[in-house]
């Protein structure tokens, strides 16, 4: 494992992106995971270790997030800046091609370079997103992004994580543990506790859009011309079955698999998710 950093530019200025890599340096196929709204890089440890002989596995911190930098516009927070930093990685890896695995946000931001032309996107896995998000999921995730408290200890901070992370489903107490260390640092200066890795600012740009209704990106998904493998949690509430479906039978025609006991979304994490990505991308 390596922990680099690539600048890029955004409206306002440069910033660092934060990168976990995985697997030989010099391997030609490259896979990148890229994680939902709050969370960070570090949640593919699991799935990159089990791919990382077959791959050049890279993780990023999507800016504001983990190591990476945070804004100091906050309006900035968005998808064409995220996009534009996923190109600016790219490049930096030196590769024309790679393959991608998105959960929530991750795919959406897959969704929207694999339906560019040229797209260097070649296999894309969205992992419980869809060309439809839902605005009950979207005001639900409202309620507490930006709003995590300060954590005096470490197990108060995975008690909150494995309330808020309930619907990732029957996790192991190793596996929250993984999550926890990863999504919060000590407090500076002495102060002691912890706090989440992410900038709270995501928040007030997040409820800012004040969405009423669902949003649709069936064009950006239709858009879409690269083999895709679809996941949804059972019991999630941001891609519905509908929605679900419908992947299979429009744009790239997903493969679609859905995961029982799980919400939004599934962390792949457990041996029998990670079969189910890896036998789809190592079909190629």
């Amino acid at each position: 494992m390596r922990q680099r950093t690539v600048q890029c530019m955004g409206p306002h200025g440069l910033h660092r992106m934060a990168y976990t890599e995985w697997g030989d340096p010099a391997n030609p196929r490259v896979l990148v995971c890229v994680h939902g709204l709050t969370r960070n890089g570090r949640d593919f440890d699991h799935l990159a270790r089990a791919l990382a002989d077959e791959y050049r596995v890279v993780c990023p911190d999507v800016v504001g997030r983990g190591r990476s930098d945070w804004l100091q516009v906050k309006a900035d927070y968005g998808f064409p800046i995220y996009v534009n930093d996923m190109v600016t990685l790219i490049a930096r890896l030196d590769v024309d091609e790679v393959h991608w695995v998105g959960t929530s946000m991750g795919g959406i931001i897959g969704m929207l370079l694999a339906s560019q032309p040229h797209s260097p996107i070649t296999r894309l896995v969205l992992n419980d997103v869809g060309p439809v998000i839902t605005a009950t999921s979207l005001q639900r995730i409202a309620q507490y992004v930006g709003r995590a408290p300060l954590f005096p200890t470490m197990e108060a901070a995975e008690a909150w994580i494995r309330e808020v992370g309930a619907p990732f489903g029957a996790l192991t107490d190793a596996q929250w543990r993984h999550l926890t260390v990863h999504s919060v640092r000590a407090l500076e200066r002495g102060q002691g506790g912890f706090e989440m890795v992410y900038d709270p600012g995501l928040g007030d740009v997040f409820r800012a859009a004040q969405i009423l209704e669902d949003i649709d990106l069936w064009p950006v998904y239709e858009a879409v011309r690269c083999p895709a493998l679809a996941l949804r949690g059972a019991e999630s509430d941001l891609l519905e079955p509908a929605t679900f479906a419908a992947m299979a039978a429009r744009g790239p025609c997903a493969r679609t698999v859905e995961i029982a006991g799980v919400g939004h979304a599934p962390m792949l994490m457990d041996p029998a998710q990670i079969a189910v990505v890896r036998d789809f991308l190592l079909e190629a």
